[in-house]
């Protein structure tokens, strides 16, 4: 059981690693009060395509990698208990 609560925590610091990296890899995404004043438009081709860009991906794995965190946390939650 000890090698499994080693390889658990192994796994979670690195997955908490890779969630911090991600996250401070990503750039912000509102524009704010310009694009309320401006209009910006949402119906462009990037807007429809966004989740194929280097931007999407990041987005998409920050969540993946977070939802793992969570679940890892409530594993060793667990596993410490018993």
């Amino acid at each position: 059981m000890e090698i499994v609560k080693g390889i658990l925590i192994v796994i979670y610091f690195l997955n908490a690693l890779a969630v911090i990296i991600l996250t401070l890899l990503q750039s912000k995404e509102d524009a704010g009060l310009s694009s309320t004043i401006t209009g910006s438009s949402t119906n462009n081709f990037f807007e429809k395509n966004k989740a194929r860009t280097k931007e999407g991906k990041q987005k998409r794995w920050t969540i993946i990698l977070s939802i793992v965190f969570a679940i890892l946390t409530i594993v060793l939650g667990i596993v410490y208990l018993v």
